[in-house]
Formats: structure tokens, C-alpha cells, sequence
């Protein structure tokens, strides 16, 4: 299938509106392995920073955006931190092991920025990050789960989550640059 023939908005966006409900959850509350050496890593370390937490596949017409996001993280990655993870939901789009998408990104793309290990981020078997992500009674105000790859979520210095973009945008698309100056 295309990427023009998709049958959903990819370019989506939506941020936590002023009268959103407290949420019940904040992005220190997890902790997730590493994609290289399977390290456990607490979310907490990143109090205090922006963090930008993407789902993402070797094998999309996305793909491309690791480049994008690379390049975003070297430029930002100081203030805002990103966090890659591999899912593959999407047509089968991430096919391989730990090994083989940390070799990918890196021969590819020469990312750097943190990759985690492969996890489900749609539909009942969702990791518990993506439930608070996706879930409106968690998170206080959205419920849009990722449509396809390379969805993006924007959390404040508090652990807050307060916007989601669809896969089109890129961290150079002024929308989303106005998000993380927020």
C-alpha cells in the first residue's frame, strides 16, 4: 500500500487543552529496556527536561524521519530529549530483533538519541506507556493512540504529556516547534 493510499490523517495534531482533567499518571512512573544492552532505564532521569517519544520501523515510508529526528537531537538534545520505539503494529513494518534495528539505525541514520526495545503501542496488548499516552483518564486529556509509525508525543518538564502529532509532522514543521517552546 502507499503511503498516499493510507485511509487516515497522519498529519494530526492536538494539545492538552487549558481545562484538561488532572491526570493520574506522569511520565516517571516507568521505566523500559534499552534497544542496545537491554539496561533498564528510569524515566525519572528525565525530570525537569521536554521529551518527545516516538513509535517507529526500519521498513516505512517514514522511515526517513530518523534522519530528521537525528538531526533534531543534535541541535536540541540538551533541552529536549527524544525517545525512539521500535513497534511493529503497522504492516509488519519492524520485523527485526534488538540487534538488527539498533544495527539499521545506526548504519542508516547514525542515531544516537535513546532507543528502546521493540513494544506494542496500539489496541488491547499496548505497553503500559502507551495506554497512559493514548488514555484520556490517565494521561487528563487525549485519546489518540498512534495510527501508523513515527507518531510523535511532546511531555513537559513535569512529566506531563501535552501534545500528540501524526506521523507527517516533522520536528521542523513550525507547529511543532511551538509545542515544545510551550
Amino acid at each position: 500500500m502507499s503511503m498516499l493510499a493510507l485511509p487516515f490523517t497522519k498529519n494530526a495534531a492536538s494539545s492538552k487543552p487549558d481545562d484538561a482533567a488532572l491526570a493520574t499518571q506522569n511520565l516517571y512512573q516507568f521505566k523500559l529496556h534499552s534497544l542496545i544492552d537491554n539496561e533498564e532505564i528510569d524515566f525519572s532521569k528525565y525530570r525537569g527536561k521536554k521529551v518527545i517519544i516516538l513509535n517507529v520501523a526500519s521498513e516505512c515510508g517514514f522511515t526517513p524521519q530518523y534522519a530528521d529526528w537525528q538531526k533534531f537531537n543534535e541541535l536540541h538534545g540538551k533541552d529536549v530529549i527524544v525517545l525512539g520505539f521500535p513497534s511493529n503494529d503497522f504492516g509488519s513494518q519492524e520485523p527485526g530483533d534488538s540487534k538488527q534495528i539498533s544495527a539499521f539505525c545506526t548504519k542508516n541514520y547514525g542515531v544516537t538519541f535513546q532507543m528502546f526495545e521493540k513494544i506494542t503501542v496500539k489496541g488491547e496488548n499496548k505497553h503500559p506507556l502507551y495506554k497512559w499516552l493514548s488514555t484520556k483518564e490517565l494521561n487528563g486529556w487525549n485519546d489518540k493512540e498512534p495510527s501508523w509509525n513515527f507518531c510523535k508525543y511532546v511531555i513537559n518538564e513535569k512529566g506531563e504529556l501535552t501534545h500528540f502529532f501524526g506521523s507527517k509532522v516533522l520536528p521542523t514543521d513550525q507547529v511543532f516547534l511551538d509545542a515544545i517552546k510551550a
